[in-house]
């Protein structure tokens, strides 16, 4: 699993809780960092905050999405302290992920 936050204290929360769990969690700063890591990690599930500095999470989506490299259908699961997730999740999902996993927020 990769868990790309710029927040240090969110990563690693999510880091020591997906770990305690079991899962192999590597995390990145941000969506650049991140796309260098998948060169040589393949992630089951990316974890996404969308608002970021160096490269926001809308920018690593399409530059993942866009590469041909067998990487561009990881799942992706958004992580934002935005207040319109559901709206920004669909419209992910129409623009870029067809095969998204949509995980159901209490409204």
């Amino acid at each position: 699993m990769l868990v790309v936050d710029d927040d240090p204290d969110i990563r690693e929360l999510l880091f020591t809780a997906l770990e305690d769990e079991g899962f192999e969690v590597v995390p990145a700063g941000n969506g650049r960092e991140a796309l260098a890591i998948i060169q040589t990690f393949r992630p089951d599930v990316i974890v996404l905050d969308l608002m970021m500095p160096v490269m926001d999470g809308w920018q690593f989506a399409n530059e993942l999405r866009a590469r041909d490299k067998g990487d561009e259908d990881i799942p992706i699961v958004l992580l934002s302290a935005a207040r319109d997730l559901r709206t920004h999740a669909k419209n992910l999902a129409s623009e870029l992920l067809p095969k998204i996993a949509r995980v159901a927020s209490a409204a």
